[in-house]
């Protein structure tokens, strides 16, 4: 089995998100020794968005590419060689401005590609990444979860990882983290108890 293990948050070793991917990874570990573990962490090793000169690099043949260019291209491949292999995602998801971390929606924008992970055919959209899961670890300050607040965070997520095809989602949510150690202690707390249900 092959799991891909995205963070996206900008904390560093502060990060609540951070600290419930791996322990979600430890637990499908410990649940197939043998899971092969690919990590990224988006903050740092996805220096790329989804623009015109993105789309200039593709759009050059390949012995036609500056060395800017083919750099660009040889990224985006390896990130959906990456997602293309994985049997299951972990993805680490915090809430920025009501909203996924700009570095994580620079990955989904270099997954979300039609003919590879989607389709459109007489029926409309197709997704073509079917043989997936995928666990969202989905952390907020505040508490958005079912309100007009939080469409645009979990429930994005889980239309964008439809979209492509993935039916299998699980999410790991801990909201409140800012509003005092009594609520993020009792968040962290649930989340670390559903861990349990994501390894199988």
């Amino acid at each position: 089995m092959n799991l891909l293990h995205i963070d996206s948050s900008i904390l560093g070793d502060h990060s609540v998100s951070r600290q419930l991917t791996a322990e979600v990874v430890e637990s499908i570990r410990l649940a197939e020794p043998s899971v092969n573990v690919t990590y990224r962490d988006v903050t740092r090793q996805l220096n790329l968005q989804l623009d015109d000169a993105f789309l200039a690099a593709k759009g050059t043949p390949a012995e036609s590419r500056s060395a800017e260019q083919a750099a660009q291209v040889a990224l985006s491949e390896a990130v959906m060689a990456e997602f293309l292999a994985a049997d299951v995602l972990v993805l680490g998801a915090p809430m920025y401005n009501f909203s996924v971390p700009s570095q994580l929606k620079a990955w989904i924008d270099m997954i979300t590609v039609a003919g590879v992970t989607f389709k459109y055919g007489a029926n409309g959209a197709e997704g073509l990444a079917t043989d997936k899961r995928a666990v969202i670890v989905a952390t907020a300050g505040g508490q958005h979860q079912g309100t007009a607040t939080g469409i645009a965070h979990i429930d994005y997520l889980r239309v964008v990882l439809g979209f492509i095809g993935i039916s299998d989602i699980r999410v790991i949510s801990a909201e409140g983290l800012a509003m005092g150690p009594d609520v993020r202690d009792l968040a962290i707390a649930a989340a670390r108890e559903s861990l349990s249900g994501v390894a199988n």
